[in-house]
């Protein structure tokens, strides 16, 4: 029987980085993120780039005084914003979390709801979330 046809993800959670350059590489260490496309601005920051982790990306760039970065404020204020990723081994990512640096939030968390979860930021404030909480578009939350 042939396989279903996976749909991309819809959803880019998208982030400005004043050290945009230093932030891919940070966020692929710390996380495990792979980057997935990278294209330079003309002062040697970040006009845009895709880091993919699984089948979901992200998409950031060096935070520049345009339209799009007066919407979204400048880098770390997260403004009740937080980006939560599902992740098969959070004690893993924990320890590899710690030793990149991150500011840790929230250590690992047993939730009432079967998640183990922590919560931290990275070096310019932006918060992230990881836990084993992975809900399923095509299936009932019930």
């Amino acid at each position: 029987m042939p396989h279903a046809a996976i749909e991309p993800p819809r959803i880019y959670p998208t982030f400005r980085y004043r050290d945009a350059p230093t932030m891919i590489d940070w966020l692929v260490e710390a996380f495990g993120f792979s980057v997935h496309a990278r294209y330079p601005d003309d002062s040697g920051g970040v006009a845009h780039a895709q880091l993919a982790l699984g089948t979901s990306m992200i998409m950031l760039g060096s935070a520049r005084d345009d339209d799009f970065g007066r919407m979204v404020g400048t880098a770390g204020e997260t403004g009740g914003r937080a980006t939560y990723i599902a992740v098969d081994d959070p004690d893993a990512l924990f320890d590899r979390v710690v030793k990149a640096g991150a500011t840790i939030e929230e250590g690992l968390t047993d939730r009432d709801y079967g998640s183990r979860e922590f919560i931290c930021r990275d070096p310019e404030g932006n918060v992230w979330a990881f836990g084993t909480y992975w809900p399923r578009a095509d299936e009932s939350a019930a």
